[in-house]
């Protein structure tokens, strides 16, 4: 991503943008738009399968005022308080809630008037700002965001995680709780005509911090690092989208797991029933996005 600056506390630096809500200031970062004109103008990556979101519940359709000023229809609840306690085994967590609720119908996702769609997430306004701001420059100019380790084609990535469309991933992410998103294109759709890419999240993966092998939400809950989630495309790509659609992803009983970093390894391993679907079943989608832009290629 052009305009981030990735910082060595694991943490990213990015324009911050001013907008309005219902008469309320909000502040947003973009970090994608769906053609390199207004890529190149936001200082953001390019994702064109954003725009086949257009037209569903997963996009809000924004006025532009004289001065630039966009404003939502929709926006942010920061003040909820994060609830997140691991199960026995880590996953699934024995209690969870989001710490930031969009109102109905809000979106990172949003379409301008001459019809370019932006993932714009909203990060602060008058309610607080999102558990995973770090720092905002005095002059609002720039936001400081906690990023996330994973995986893209093999190699260490770094995203930054914003919205998911479920609550109990909302929890765990520690992000927005944004549930509109789920209307983007469709479940188990990964090609350019979807707005979605595919995501495998572990839900049994090895754990011990100083295993070399450690993977998985169940690792994660128990304190041990990020989860290392396996993301199928890069920005460069035609299929990249920051709507993952995430495969909960489990190791069948008897296989012994080890870590993965290809979604395409995944699915070979889910094609020989050595990986399987959660709670029960073939590996599949999960039925909810998170919005995680990548930022960095380690």
């Amino acid at each position: 991503m052009p305009t981030a600056v990735v910082n060595a506390d694991h943490t990213v630096t990015l324009p911050l943008h001013h907008g309005r809500s219902g008469g309320t200031d909000v502040w947003f970062v973009v970090t994608e738009a769906s053609d390199s004109n207004h890529a190149s103008a936001w200082g953001s990556s390019v994702s064109q399968k954003l725009a086949n979101a257009k037209g569903t519940a997963a996009v809000q359709r924004v006025s532009v005022e004289r001065d630039g000023t966009i404003v939502f229809p929709h926006t942010v609840d920061f003040s909820p308080t994060h609830v997140l306690a691991p199960g026995p085994t880590g996953f699934p967590p024995s209690a969870a809630a989001p710490g930031a609720v969009g109102e109905p119908g809000y979106s990172p996702l949003v379409e301008l008037p001459d019809g370019a769609v932006l993932n714009a997430p909203q990060l602060a306004n008058g309610t607080g700002a999102a558990d995973k701001v770090v720092a905002i420059a005095a002059n609002h100019r720039t936001v400081r965001y906690t990023l996330t380790d994973g995986f893209a084609r093999g190699n260490p990535v770094v995203y930054m995680s914003t919205e998911a469309s479920d609550a109990g991933a909302a929890a765990i992410e520690d992000v927005t709780f944004a549930p509109a998103l789920n209307a983007a294109p469709a479940p188990g759709e990964d090609g350019t005509d979807s707005a979605r890419a595919t995501l495998a999240a572990f839900t049994n993966g090895p754990t011990g911090a100083a295993n070399p092998q450690r993977q998985g939400l169940n690792s994660a809950l128990l304190g041990e690092g990020d989860p290392l989630n396996v993301l199928a495309w890069t920005p460069n790509q035609g299929r990249y989208s920051p709507l993952w659609d995430v495969h909960l992803s489990r190791w069948a009983p008897g296989v012994r797991p080890t870590r993965q970093t290809e979604v395409a390894r995944i699915a070979d391993l889910a094609d020989q029933g050595q990986i399987l679907g959660f709670p029960s079943g073939p590996w599949r989608p999960s039925n909810f996005i998170v919005n995680c832009p990548i930022i960095a290629q380690r």
